[in-house]
């Protein structure tokens, strides 16, 4: 399949997901409301999905998915700012991996410089702790 075609089965998937929910009308606090919630998310993750297929390179994208993979919050604000420039026109052309690891810094440097970051991670160990290996140097 091209991208053409998974572009429309998306937007058919999307705009039958629209239709649906304006069918059910506005029942919400119901038992209905949470599988609205649930659809509405389905939707907004079709749609954002869809943004980012049509704005990364396959490379770019596959860079994205495994840092959603290791730090899902970092893949998270990486897509929030990438969909933001696309939106305001100032994406020219697909990103490629190169220009998305720059985009990692950034948002890097913008998290230490805003003390969000998830912490590091300090291994201390103990110094002369005994091993049961070092009995075997006094032979």
């Amino acid at each position: 399949m091209s991208d053409a075609d998974l572009e429309e089965i998306r937007k058919g998937r999307l705009a039958q997901l629209q239709q649906q929910q304006q069918q059910q009308g506005g029942a919400g606090g119901g038992p209905g409301a949470a599988g609205q919630d649930e659809q509405r998310k389905q939707q907004e993750a079709e749609a954002r999905a869809s943004i980012l297929s049509q704005i990364l390179h396959p490379e770019a994208a596959d860079r994205l998915g495994r840092i959603r993979i290791v730090k899902e919050s970092r893949a998270t604000d990486v897509e929030n700012r990438l969909i933001l420039l696309a939106r305001s026109g100032q994406l020219r052309a697909k990103v490629t991996e190169e220009q998305l690891k720059e985009l990692l810094g950034a948002v890097a440097e913008n998290n230490e410089r805003d003390g969000t970051t998830g912490g590091k991670i300090v291994v201390s160990r103990r110094k002369g702790g005994w091993d049961e290996d070092d009995d075997l140097l006094d032979l």
